[in-house]
C-alpha cells in the first residue's frame, strides 16, 4: 500500500481513538511534510480535515439514531467538551447536535463517507533526472488553498496570464506554478508567476517567493494539464516511497516552457519535487 491508502487504513482502523498527523505519518512510513502532500495529492483533502469529517459524520449518524449522551459522542470524536463539540458540528453542519437528533435523520446533511481509495496510478511515469537548482525569485498572483479548494488554481492562472505584462524585471518566457509555505493542516501558498530580476519595483498586488538552492527531481508530465493530478500522485505515493530519498521541506513547482500552450492545456510541463538523502 501506498502512504495514502496506509494512513486511510489507520484512520478508519482508529477513528474512535486519539490520532495525530505524527502518528499518522510514523504508520505510513514517512514525514510529515510527505503525509501531507501525499494524502492530497491522492484524496484532494487534508488528513487532519478528514479526519474531523469523518468524525463528526459519524457522530451525526448517532444522533440521528438516537444516541442519548451528546457527551460521550463528543468525547468520542476527541473534543474535550459539549462547547466544543457542539461549535465543531454546527460550523461542519450548519446545524446543532440537538437539531440532528430531534429530526432523527440525516436529510441535506453532507456526510464524509469512507473514502475508498483508487490505486491507479499513472502508466507512463517517466524516471525523473535530478537538477541542484539556483536561486530563483518569482513573481506573479498568490492565493491561499487547502487540499479540498485547490479547483480554483486554473481560474488563478487565467487571471494571471491578464496581469503577467504588468510584472517588472520579468526575466525569460518561462512560467512556474510553486507551492509552499504549507502547513500541517494541508493549506498552501500556490503562486502562478514569472521569474524576475528583483523584487524592488514590484507593485503590491503581486505575490513573490524566494526559491533557494536545492536539489531537485524534475519530472516530465507530457499530457494534458488536467490529468496532472494522477502525475503527483504517482509521484508522491509510488516513486518517492519507492525511491530511498526523502521529501525536502522546500517549495515545490511545476515549470511551464514556450511548448505549454495555455489555452489548450496541451504541450507538457515538468514537476520539480524537491528532496535530500
Amino acid at each position: 500500500m501506498n502512504p495514502a491508502q496506509k494512513a486511510l487504513w489507520f484512520i478508519e482502523s482508529h477513528l474512535a481513538g486519539a490520532l495525530t498527523l505524527d502518528e499518522i505519518a510514523g504508520v505510513a512510513g514517512v514525514s510529515r511534510f510527505h503525509m501531507v502532500r501525499a494524502f492530497a495529492a491522492a484524496t484532494g483533502l487534508s488528513v487532519m480535515r478528514y479526519v474531523r469529517a469523518r468524525r463528526l459524520s459519524e457522530a451525526a449518524r448517532a444522533l440521528a439514531a438516537g444516541a442519548p449522551d451528546i457527551l460521550t459522542l463528543a468525547l468520542d470524536a476527541d473534543y474535550g467538551s459539549h462547547e466544543a463539540f457542539t461549535r465543531a458540528f454546527r460550523d461542519h453542519f450548519g446545524l446543532t447536535p440537538e437539531v440532528v437528533r430531534a429530526s432523527a435523520h440525516l436529510d441535506h446533511l453532507k456526510l464524509q463517507e469512507p473514502i475508498q481509495m483508487d490505486s491507479t496510478l499513472t502508466d507512463n511515469l517517466q524516471p525523473p533526472r535530478f537538477e541542484t537548482s539556483t536561486p530563483l525569485l518569482v513573481a506573479g498572483l498568490g492565493e491561499r488553498y487547502n487540499h479540498e479548494s485547490g479547483a480554483g488554481i486554473p481560474g488563478q492562472w487565467r487571471r494571471f496570464h491578464q496581469a503577467m505584462d504588468d510584472i517588472p524585471g520579468r526575466i525569460g518566457k518561462v512560467a512556474y506554478g510553486v507551492c509552499c509555505n504549507g502547513d500541517d493542516a494541508g493549506n498552501f501558498d500556490y503562486i502562478a508567476g514569472v521569474e524576475v530580476r528583483d523584487f524592488s519595483d514590484l507593485p503590491r498586488e503581486f505575490a513573490k517567493v524566494r526559491i533557494p538552492e536545492q536539489r531537485y527531481a524534475v519530472f516530465t508530465h507530457a499530457d494534458h494539464i488536467s490529468t496532472i493530478r494522477r502525475t503527483v500522485n504517482t509521484i508522491w505515493n509510488h516513486w518517492l516511497p519507492a525511491s530511498g530519498l526523502k521529501a525536502a521541506d522546500a517549495p515545490s513547482f511545476e515549470r511551464y516552457d514556450e511548448n505549454f500552450d495555455p489555452l489548450t492545456g496541451n504541450g507538457g510541463l515538468e514537476i520539480w519535487v524537491p528532496v535530500r538523502e
